[in-house]
């Protein structure tokens, strides 16, 4: 699985494309969020023109959607770093899983 894919499984599960201005986040990142309970945020975090061991996701409570990328996150629940091609195949198994 490559970023594009990841990518386009993110947009199919309705993950909307973050716009920063690379503060909170590495210039040039994609971040993708979704809200998953109220001012709690899932985000994946993805590096451009970079291979696909620098893949970040992560549980976080904003204030709100519009302060993804702006501010900082009022609190970090839950942080995954993809290292290397086993984080990414056991991703790809979870992205699969949740096809079902």
């Amino acid at each position: 699985m490559d970023c594009q894919k990841i990518i386009k499984t993110l947009i199919h599960k309705d993950f909307i494309k973050i716009t920063h201005s690379g503060k909170c986040f590495e210039d040039g990142a994609a971040v993708y969020a979704k809200e998953i309970r109220e001012n709690l945020f899932l985000l994946f975090i993805i590096l451009k023109d970079i291979d696909i061991d620098n893949i970040q996701a992560l549980i976080a409570h904003f204030d709100c959607f519009s302060n993804i990328g702006l501010k900082e996150p009022e609190q970090i629940m839950f942080y995954l770093s993809i290292k290397d091609k086993n984080d990414l195949h056991y991703f790809e198994q979870y992205l699969n899983a949740s096809h079902n």
